[in-house]
């Protein structure tokens, strides 16, 4: 196809794998539309990026793009090796005829994806080794732009696990007692609706089971906490100078009602601030906020594993960088990512909102205040009193062509109010 600049951004299906994506041409600096779906990877800035706006260096993620396409055969091939429970739910995700509103195809793929890696026969993950960030419970990522309904992703997984669990309590590879750990009061907030029984939640909400499966879907236990919940370093403790918290009153403190359960199953919702950090505590040019939070995380769910046993650990994050102290590299992308749903992605599938090319503001600003006329058009005064005037449309109506000719007509342009 001939290079061309971007007539249009959304070139695919909210409901489909995406068939068709832009490519961009350093050379010639072009965009052309190309068939297939681009593959997994992500966009370092290159020496151009801010003389030309070159939009980077494209680095493919090859773990993801070989998963992908294993995970794809798989599907075709109608599931094999899940559990008739599992089934079901794929199944249901995937009807068109169950929803008013579908699932997107990139949520499904991303819960698919995380189902392939626990229940797909060995045989089909042969040579699939995910690597470890260096702690001893697995960790497994999807990377999903902002914007894309992760949310809803985790209420699949969620039920997955829970609902499996229910069904077979001696089935070691699913769990019924999700810890959620959130970055910030306001998320874990939001996150609230992965609780089975929150009168809002999403299982209900987006319907992520069938109705019939509910009752066993609120046997599970679901704990949302932030991560500052993870500290073991309280004031309280400073306060009385008891020392550190027991690790028994510690698990109580942060799993509650599921202090007791073993092989948990945690979910990092912006997992890109739990990241381990190398040892000496220090990475240059990055703050000791930052580095204290990914501490704190990362070693909580180490105390969590220790003392109870984590059974898996999924990371959703649209960044998932551990900060490297300058620009994004391969070195600093996590390692354990195992689907991918980047920006542009998303931007050609309909699934965020398209960007908007910024026109510079070069008019002569107010000579009182120096603000831009043009950003505070609406408040001009020659504006604001003629916002909310009826807009004039332009009709036509009949008039006699002239006084010599009565009998011609001809058609005239006139303006009347809007409705007139």
């Amino acid at each position: 196809m001939a290079r061309a600049i971007i007539d249009r951004l959304i070139v695919n299906s909210l409901y489909e794998e995406p068939a068709r994506h832009w490519r961009y041409d350093r050379t010639t600096r072009l965009f052309d539309l190309g068939d297939g779906r681009r593959p997994a990877g992500y966009v370092i800035a290159s020496q151009d990026s801010k003389a030309f706006g070159d939009p980077g260096v494209f680095v493919e993620i090859p773990l993801v793009n070989c998963i992908r396409e294993r995970v794809r055969a798989w599907r075709a091939a109608g599931y094999p090796g899940v559990t008739g429970v599992t089934k079901r739910l794929l199944e249901y995700w995937n009807d068109p005829e169950e929803f008013a509103r579908r699932f997107f195809f990139c949520q499904v793929e991303a819960a698919e994806t995380l189902i392939w890696l626990t229940e797909a026969p060995a045989a089909e993950r042969v040579g699939v080794d995910i690597p470890s960030d260096g702690g001893a419970f697995q960790r497994l990522c999807a990377k999903m732009a902002t914007g894309s309904g992760k949310t809803v992703v985790i209420a699949m997984v969620i039920a997955w696990h829970v609902v499996n669990k229910i069904a077979n309590p001696r089935d070691t590879r699913f769990a019924k007692n999700i810890l959620v750990i959130a970055p910030g009061l306001t998320v874990r907030n939001r996150l609230a609706v992965l609780v089975p029984s929150h009168p809002e939640n999403y299982y209900e909400a987006f319907r992520v089971v069938p109705s019939a499966v509910l009752d066993k879907l609120r046997q599970g236990k679901v704990a949302i906490r932030n991560w500052h919940a993870l500290n073991w370093e309280t004031d309280e403790k400073i306060a009385n100078k008891r020392g550190a918290k027991s690790v028994e009153a510690y698990i109580r403190d942060v799993l509650g009602d599921m202090a007791r359960a073993r092989n948990i199953l945690v979910v990092n919702d912006e997992a890109h601030h739990a990241w381990r950090v190398p040892a000496g505590g220090k990475v240059r040019g990055v703050a000791r906020g930052t580095i204290e939070e990914a501490t704190k995380w990362i070693g909580g769910l180490d105390r969590i594993h220790r003392a109870r046993g984590i059974l898996a650990c999924y990371d959703f994050s649209a960044t998932p960088f551990a900060p490297s102290g300058g620009r994004s590299s391969e070195e600093a992308l996590f390692d354990w990512i195992v689907s991918d749903l980047g920006l542009n992605d998303a931007i050609e599938s309909g699934l965020v909102k398209t960007p908007r090319v910024v026109i510079r503001d070069d008019a002569v600003p107010d000579a009182r205040t120096y603000r831009s006329r043009l950003y505070h058009i609406y408040n001009d005064p020659e504006v604001r009193d003629d916002l909310n005037r009826p807009a004039m449309c332009k009709r036509t109506k009949p008039v006699r062509s002239s006084a010599e000719n009565p009998a011609g007509w001809d058609r005239q342009v006139v303006d009347c109010p809007t409705g007139g």
